[in-house]
C-alpha cells in the first residue's frame, strides 16, 4: 500500500480513537462508582439506543471481514455463516430476551443462582462466560492484525503484533474508565459508521454491475476459478461426510450460540423493563438483518471485482477481502478515490474491532468480579471493591486475549467466532434454558450442565484439525488430531443438555418448588425484577 493509504487510514484511526476516548473520559467524570452504573449503565438506555448498541456488539470483525472473505473464497458455502448469525436472533427474541431481563441483574449466573445454591453455580457460570469471552476476543484481535498488516503492506511481522497489543490496551482503557455507559455509546457510534460504510460499498458494487445481480454472481463464479460450483453448496462443506457433519455442527453452534453469549445477555440489563429488552431485540434484528444482506453483496463483489486468487494471496483466510474491494471500487491502487475509500473502510473495520472488544471485555470482567470474586470474597467486603476487581479483571482478560490473538493470527475471524459460539451453546444455553423452564432442575444439574458442555467443547477443539495435524493448524508441525470436525457443536451441545439432565436426576437435592414458582412469575411478569 502507498504512503497515502497509510497516512489517511492512520489519520482516520486516530480520529475515531480520539472521539471514543473523549466519550470514555466524559462518562468517567459522571460515574457514581456503583456496580449498577459500571455493569449496566444505570439501566437508562432506550430500546432504540440499546438496539443500535446490540447491533454494534454483534456486527463484529467476523461479520464485516470474515463472512465477506469466506463468501469471496467459497461462494455459497460462505453464506452459511451470515444465515446462522441472523437466524440465531429468533431464539434470542422468543426464548431469552425478556425472561433474562426479568430474572437477573448483571450476568448469566444471576438467572441461574436465583433458584440454586449460589457459590457453585456462580463459579461454573462465571468460568464459562470468561472462556467464551476470551475466544470471541481472539477473533477480534486476529481481525485487527490482518487489517494493519494489509495497511502497512506486510512490511514487518511486528505490525500485526503491535496492532493486537494496541487494540488490547484501548479496550482495557474503555472498560476500566467508562464501564457500560461509555461502551454502549462507542458501540452506537460504531454501528452507525459500519452500516453507513457497508451501504456505500454495496451501492458501489451494484453500480459496477449496473444493478444486475445475475451478472455479479456469474462474474464472481468465473473469477473464482471454480465455475458454477462457486454458486452451489459443497465447495467448503460438501466434499465428504466429515465436511457435511462439520456444516451441521457449525449451523447448530451459530443458531444456538447467540443466546449464550455473555456480552449479548448483559445488554438486556441496560434497559429499564423487559418490554424495552424485547423492543431492543426487534431493533437489532432489523439492523443486523440489513447488514448481513449487504455482506452477501460484498463477498460476491470481492470475488467478481478483486478475484478469489487475489483475495487469497493477500490473506489466506480471506480477512482482507472487503478492504481490497474498497480499493478497487475507488479506482485502484494509487488513485485518490481508491486511497480514500480504502482508508475509510479500514478505519470503520478498526472501529468495529475496538467497539466489540470493549463490550466483550466488560462482560468477562463482570463475570470475574460479580460471579467468581463475589463467590469467594469475605462476607464483609464492600460492593465498591467488586467494581475495582472488575477493572483489574479487564486488564487480565486483555493480556490473555492478546497472547492468544498473536497465536491464532492466521485463522479466519468468522471461523474463530464459530468456535466461541459452539462453546456458548454447549455450556451457557443448556443451564439457562433448564433454569427458566424446568421445574425440577437442581444445583448439581446446573453445575454439570455448564462443565458438561464446556469441557467437551474445549477438549474437542484441542483435538481437532484447528490445533494440529494440517498445514493451516495453529501447530502445523505436530499431530494430535483425533477429532475430525473443526467445530465441536454437534457433539458438545447435546452433551451439555445431557449432563444437566443427568446431574439433576442423580442429585439427592430436591428442587425448590417455591423458588421455581417465584422465578416463573418474575420471568413472565417482571414482578420483583431489578
Amino acid at each position: 500500500m502507498t504512503g497515502d493509504h497509510q497516512a489517511l487510514a492512520l489519520l482516520l484511526f486516530s480520529g475515531f480513537v480520539a472521539v471514543t476516548l473523549g466519550i470514555t473520559t466524559w462518562v468517567s467524570r459522571r460515574r457514581h462508582g456503583s456496580a449498577e452504573e459500571f455493569y449496566v449503565g444505570g439501566r437508562l438506555f432506550s430500546p432504540m439506543e440499546n438496539g443500535f448498541a446490540i447491533a454494534g456488539d454483534y456486527m463484529s470483525a467476523a461479520s464485516f471481514l470474515g463472512i465477506s472473505g469466506l463468501i469471496a473464497l467459497y461462494g455459497y458455502d460462505g453464506l452459511l455463516y451470515g444465515v446462522g448469525f441472523l437466524v440465531a436472533w429468533l431464539v434470542v427474541l422468543f426464548l431469552v430476551a425478556e425472561l433474562v431481563r426479568n430474572c437477573g441483574r448483571f450476568t448469566l449466573a444471576d438467572v441461574v443462582a436465583a433458584r440454586m445454591r449460589e457459590r457453585p453455580v456462580r463459579i461454573a457460570a462465571g468460568t464459562s462466560s470468561v472462556v467464551v469471552s476470551v475466544l470471541y476476543l481472539v477473533a477480534q484481535m486476529v481481525g485487527a492484525g490482518s487489517l494493519v498488516a494489509l495497511l502497512l503492506g506486510r512490511t514487518s511481522g511486528a505490525a500485526q503484533v503491535w496492532a493486537v497489543i494496541g487494540v488490547g490496551a484501548l479496550m482495557v482503557i474503555y472498560v476500566s474508565l467508562g464501564g457500560m455507559r461509555a461502551t454502549t455509546w462507542i458501540q452506537i457510534v460504531k454501528a452507525v459508521l459500519l452500516l453507513g460504510g457497508t451501504v456505500v460499498l454495496t451501492v458501489l458494487v451494484l453500480l459496477r454491475f449496473h444493478g444486475d445481480v445475475d451478472r455479479l454472481l456469474l462474474t464472481a463464479a468465473e473469477r473464482s476459478g471454480q465455475g458454477r460450483a462457486f454458486l452451489a453448496p459443497g465447495l467448503r462443506y460438501g466434499g465428504d461426510w466429515t465436511a457435511r457433519l462439520d456444516f451441521i455442527s457449525l449451523g447448530l453452534a451459530l443458531v444456538l450460540g447467540t443466546a449464550g453469549l455473555p456480552h449479548i445477555l448483559s445488554r438486556f440489563y441496560t434497559v429499564p423493563t423487559a418490554r424495552a429488552a424485547r423492543r431492543s431485540v426487534v431493533w437489532s434484528i432489523g439492523l443486523i438483518g440489513s447488514f448481513y444482506l449487504m455482506t452477501i453483496v460484498l463477498g460476491f463483489g470481492a470475488a467478481a471485482v478483486v478475484g478469489t486468487q487475489a483475495v487469497r494471496a493477500s490473506n489466506a483466510a480471506g480477512n482482507t477481502a472487503v478492504p481490497l474491494l474498497a480499493l478497487d471500487l475507488g479506482g485502484g491502487a494509487g488513485s485518490t478515490g481508491g486511497t480514500v475509500l480504502f482508508a475509510v473502510v479500514a478505519a470503520v473495520a478498526f472501529a468495529t474491532i475496538l467497539a466489540v472488544v470493549a463490550g466483550i471485555t466488560l462482560a468477562s470482567s463482570a463475570s470475574v468480579a460479580h460471579d467468581l470474586y463475589a463467590s469467594l470474597r469475605r462476607p464483609h467486603a464492600k460492593a465498591r471493591s467488586e467494581v475495582a476487581v472488575a477493572r483489574w479483571a479487564a486488564v487480565g482478560v486483555g493480556v490473555v486475549a492478546i497472547a492468544l490473538g498473536l497465536l491464532a493470527r492466521d485463522l479466519n475471524v468468522a471461523f474463530l467466532v464459530g468456535l466461541a459460539f459452539a462453546v456458548a451453546a454447549s455450556a451457557n444455553l443448556p443451564v439457562l434454558l433448564y433454569s427458566l423452564f424446568w421445574r425440577g432442575f437442581t444445583t448439581r444439574g446446573a453445575v454439570w450442565a455448564v462443565y458438561g458442555g464446556l469441557l467437551p467443547a474445549i477438549g474437542l477443539v484441542l483435538l481437532s484439525p484447528v490445533v494440529s495435524g494440517s498445514p493451516d493448524s495453529l501447530f502445523p508441525g505436530v499431530d494430535f488430531q483425533y477429532f475430525p470436525l473443526e467445530n465441536p457443536g454437534i457433539i458438545s451441545i447435546p452433551l451439555g443438555f445431557l449432563a444437566g439432565w443427568l446431574g439433576t436426576v442423580t442429585s439427592d437435592e430436591a428442587a425448590d418448588e417455591a423458588k421455581y414458582a417465584e422465578t416463573e412469575v418474575r420471568s413472565l411478569t417482571g414482578a420483583g425484577a431489578a
